[in-house]
């Protein structure tokens, strides 16, 4: 299996358990790791048999700033299925780091599934 990965995505999401959080977007940075086959890519040099990374970028960025969750693992779960939908992908991982979440520390979340995973739970 082959893999794209695009990392430190920059973006803001208003997201949060509390009220606070709800009042302006918060920053968020993420990495997305995208398993796919590129066999088709290596002989054809053609990027509608790859990825288009930037494509990736601009819709995980406009997901986030559209979205409104309390969880950042809701946050995984609504690009991960959004991903799946959109790309002839596999399996898709993200992290997600919330930099203003704690005081002295660094809030992160990393999920991962396949499409079938995904699948199953609907």
């Amino acid at each position: 299996m082959d893999k794209v990965r695009i990392e430190a995505i920059e973006t803001q999401a208003v997201i949060g358990v509390y009220e606070f959080e709800h009042q302006a977007a918060q920053p968020l940075i993420l990495d997305l790791e995208l398993s796919t086959d590129f066999s088709r890519a290596f002989v054809s040099d053609d990027l509608h048999d790859a990825l288009d990374y930037d494509a990736i970028t601009q819709r995980v960025r406009a997901f986030c700033e559209a979205s409104r969750y309390q969880l950042l693992e809701a946050l995984a779960g609504g690009i991960i299925t959004a991903l799946l939908n959109h790309y002839p992908v596999d399996k898709v991982a993200i992290t997600i780091r919330k930099p203003k979440a704690l005081s002295g520390a660094l809030a992160t979340v990393w999920c991962e599934r396949t499409r079938e995973q995904m699948t199953e739970k609907r």
